[in-house]
């Protein structure tokens, strides 16, 4: 059933005599502000909201109690803005978060910066003080605009309930358009309980952008004259058909692609052409293959920070770098922070482009062909497992991981050392989807896995947590449970900040401070909330527990296993032993 049809069932319900409706006067009926706004909501496609409840938008809670929009209740602001996030990458469309004021909105700002640094759209709705009541230091009172205008696109409040339909279409609009981000709409909690007449609003189009064929003929102009090309992927508003047309380009041309940090899922691991995923845990063969490109074809995303080593390749002011062209594909017309002027700069969305390219082929075989092909090979090889002298082997757990992937699974994990065991040994196969945030949020693996999980019941989905990161957003297990959430957690449980530590022990060897930790038994923990719960400590335990614990995610209920490696484990090949003898050496 609509939105509108249960409007107008509901006014039938209610209705009174002498009460005029809708379809005695041709006009909308009289509906509050949290009705109008949830209604808005169902027009606008949206099947889940997630958020934590709050008094100062109480009206459209009591609307969603009989809408057709599902709400997640989560375990904290910052747990349910991360979801959000997640459904964002995970579907194209802007996740949805609620929060009250002052606490419970600034818990969210995670997930918001989350969201501008990875491109995601996502709508926050936040609960204000009465209107009366501001600027004077009111219970819980924030000043929205100040709080997230610097990780929003678009920060707005809405005092007038009839202007609603406005506002939400222009926040989703603006959520998915050009390169994507957060919204940030504010509610006043009596402008909710205000009445209004007024239409359900139609959502507004989001414009593809195109490339015309004089812009193909320019790009295969550069490409004729290119003896070291590489493409590079990135950023967000890709589609299936974007990924295939891309890949079908890429493959006519035999020209390698490399991803950015964290989008490994834009390429299939079986792809030939494919050439790895450049940003923390990448090879130093991609990162020597880039810097030596004579063409870089950037697409959905410029070259950043992460996936050019803090700007050292690419570096657009070396003299040597002069003979490099750049081609940038973006959905908008100026790339936040760049510093590479583009040779060919073209205004379409990755699917847009791949649309006018899929087509495109040489005219006779290509010069780099072999290249290519070395490219690959160095790919593979740095894909191979690294395995561990010691009781728990994490290369081969996870090389077993692998194998055992579904072919639609999603794979979460937040930011951390623990994720190079998962960036580097899993490989991602058509149809599989990584959720990882590229703005380095320790605590995001978790509420998105809960998200996926959610949104996907019988989908495989696996969550990759270090021990830090895991205790960030655990208790959104809770939130499984209650919502029928099923997903796999690997805890890689090492007592430290690893990551941190890693650095530490590079710079600072053997002065350990502030990144040692005491942590539960975390099996325990996942039992207490309803979990299934295994421990390993050895190579050969873990296949049997990965069994158990598969089994019951097909059941429905949630599984977690703690990982517990050797003590100065903190990366593949890498130990504190190592890094401390490699600074004796310096």
């Amino acid at each position: 059933m609509s939105a509108r049809q249960l409007t107008e069932e509901r006014a039938a319900h209610d209705r009174v005599p002498g009460q005029e409706t809708a379809a005695d006067t041709g006009r909308p009926p009289a509906r509050s502000g949290g009705r109008i706004l949830v209604d808005q909501l169902a027009a606008h496609g949206v099947e889940t909201v997630y958020g934590v409840p709050g008094e100062s938008y109480l009206d459209a809670l009591d609307a969603l109690y009989d809408a057709p929009v599902r709400m997640v209740v989560c375990r904290q602001e910052g747990g349910a803005a991360y979801m959000a996030e997640a459904s964002g990458k995970l579907t194209g469309k802007p996740g949805v978060c609620f929060t009250t004021r002052g606490p419970g909105a600034s818990n969210a700002l995670v997930g918001l910066h989350t969201a501008f640094q990875d491109a995601t759209p996502l709508v926050l709705f936040v609960g204000l003080v009465p209107r009366a009541h501001r600027y004077r230091q009111a219970f819980q009172e924030l000043d929205l605009r100040g709080t997230f205008g610097a990780s929003a696109k678009l920060v707005e409040t809405v005092d007038d309930a009839a202007r609603l339909p406005e506002f939400v279409a222009r926040a989703f609009a603006v959520a998915t358009g050009g390169r994507p981000g957060p919204v940030v709409l504010g509610l006043p909690e009596d402008m909710l309980t205000d009445t209004a007449r007024v239409p359900d609003a139609v959502p507004l189009p989001v414009p593809e952008g195109a490339v015309s064929a004089e812009q193909v003929d320019r790009l295969t102009a550069l490409l004729e004259r290119a003896e070291r090309p590489l493409v590079l992927l990135g950023g967000s508003r890709w589609t299936d058909a974007a990924r295939a047309d891309v890949r079908a380009w890429a493959e006519a041309w035999s020209l390698p692609l490399a991803v950015d940090f964290r989008c490994q899922d834009l390429v299939p691991e079986e792809c030939e052409v494919f050439a790895g995923a450049l940003g923390y845990g990448r090879s130093d063969a991609l990162a020597r293959r880039l810097d030596s490109a004579d063409l870089v074809v950037c697409v959905g995303e410029a070259p950043g920070d992460v996936a050019t080593d803090g700007y050292t390749l690419l570096d657009p002011h070396d003299p040597a770098d002069g003979a490099r062209r750049i081609v940038q594909v973006l959905p908008e017309s100026q790339p936040p922070g760049s510093q590479h002027c583009a040779e060919l700069a073209l205004l379409a969305s990755p699917e847009a482009f791949g649309r006018a390219v899929a087509g495109s082929r040489p005219a006779g075989p290509v010069p780099w062909r072999d290249l290519t092909a070395a490219d690959r090979a160095a790919h593979l090889d740095h894909r191979r497992t690294v395995h561990d002298d010691e009781p728990l082997d994490l290369g081969a757990v996870f090389t077993e991981l692998d194998g055992r992937l579904d072919a639609d699974a999603v794979v979460t994990f937040g930011a951390g050392n623990h994720a190079l065991w998962a960036q580097r040994f899993v490989g991602y196969r058509e149809g599989m989807r990584q959720l990882a945030p590229r703005n380095g949020s320790m605590g995001y693996g978790i509420p998105a896995a809960v998200a996926a999980s959610v949104a996907h019941p019988g989908r495989q989905v696996v969550s990759v947590a270090g021990d830090g990161c895991f205790l960030m957003n655990g208790q959104e297990l809770a939130t499984a449970t209650a919502e029928g959430g099923s997903p796999l957690i690997l805890v890689v449980d090492n007592g430290t900040y690893g990551t941190i530590r890693k650095h530490q022990e590079m710079h600072y060897p053997g002065r350990v401070s502030g990144t040692g930790l005491v942590n539960p038994d975390f099996a325990a923990y996942a039992e207490a909330f309803g979990a299934h719960g295994e421990t390993v400590t050895r190579t050969g335990e873990f296949t049997a527990a990965l069994d158990r614990s598969l089994a019951e995610c097909r059941k429905g209920r949630a599984a977690l296993i703690t990982l517990r490696p050797a003590p100065d484990r903190l990366a593949p090949g890498v130990t504190v032993g190592s890094l401390r003898e490699e600074s004796s050496r310096d």
